[in-house]
């Protein structure tokens, strides 16, 4: 398979350039070992060379990047921020989900398959460049892309223009790189007659300023944040997982997920605790130059 066009991405804690001529890892991963990692690419210590390894069968095995990109709805994690709006969508407690595809930049769909089959695989997309069969499929499949000329990444324009078409209960993925956008969602829900869920992912780099945007999402995902997991895990009314948990940070989002449990086909140990984040020795990923912190966004 053959990339099209250029796009950088986080993996492992890595910023990474992909384009038709080369994978190139821009910067050291801090993720010394993540569980989901191996799990999927069979990888046991991560550095440079095992994070282009991994992208390159993303776009072997799965088209990313590619005209040809694979769009399968298949569940892969359990507590993914996909996999719970596919369901939301589903049982129509959201009306749509802003997020994010390589290829297109950001997507307005109320079709949960499409918001799976473009979340399964992916990795935090930092920029992206237009792939226009990427688009075409987005648009067979019930998508809109908020700028098909450049494959724009804006979420909040994304929520406006999921407004802008009537859409009133809206579920949104923001990146930790992009953290403080949280903030500006927020504005805009206060000055609109409509109610947003707000997902934060792929937070394994988050530093404090992005901490302190994150505290308003509704659900976050810890990645391999030890920062998010002691400052925002505590605030925590319910938490998912505990390799890389996940934390419903508001009543909306502890409801949502729950909703999500009630079509979880597996087997669930729910019980009290005092204190969250609930954390268990030898769970997680583990950060380069630190003790363990746990998996990777």
């Amino acid at each position: 398979m053959s990339v099209e066009g250029e796009h950088t991405i986080h993996c492992c804690g890595a910023k990474v350039r992909v384009s038709r001529k080369s994978i190139d890892v821009l910067t050291e991963p801090t993720v010394n070992y993540c569980p989901l990692h191996e799990a999927l690419y069979g990888t046991k210590g991560i550095d440079k060379k095992s994070v282009s390894e991994s992208v390159k069968a993303k776009i072997a095995n799965f088209g990313f990047c590619c005209a040809n990109r694979l769009f399968d709805d298949e569940s892969i994690v359990p507590y993914g921020a996909s996999e719970m709006m596919k369901v939301w969508l589903n049982k129509g407690l959201i009306d749509c989900a802003v997020i994010v595809c390589e290829g297109a930049g950001t997507v307005i769909t109320s079709n949960g398959r499409l918001v799976q089959s473009i979340g399964a695989r992916l990795t935090g997309i930092v920029k992206t460049s237009p792939i226009p069969k990427i688009i075409e499929q987005i648009r067979a499949d019930k998508g809109i892309v908020l700028d098909e000329a450049t494959a724009l990444i804006n979420q909040a324009e994304g929520l406006k223009r999921a407004i802008s078409m009537g859409h009133k209960r809206i579920a949104i993925s923001i990146a930790g790189f992009q953290a403080k956008t949280i903030g500006e969602i927020r504005k805009i829900e206060a000055n609109s007659p409509v109610d947003i869920l707000v997902f934060s992912v792929c937070n394994t780099c988050v530093d404090e300023a992005a901490v302190k945007h994150i505290r308003r999402a509704d659900i976050a995902c810890a990645s391999a944040s030890k920062l998010l997991r002691t400052e925002v895990g505590g605030e925590a009314l319910l938490q998912l997982g505990v390799t890389i948990p996940v934390f419903a940070l508001t009543e909306k989002g502890k409801r949502l997920v729950l909703a999500y449990l009630s079509e979880f086909k597996d087997r669930l140990v729910v019980f009290r605790v005092k204190e969250l984040p609930y954390q268990a020795e030898n769970k997680g990923p583990r950060l380069k130059g630190s003790e363990l912190a746990e998996k990777s966004g």
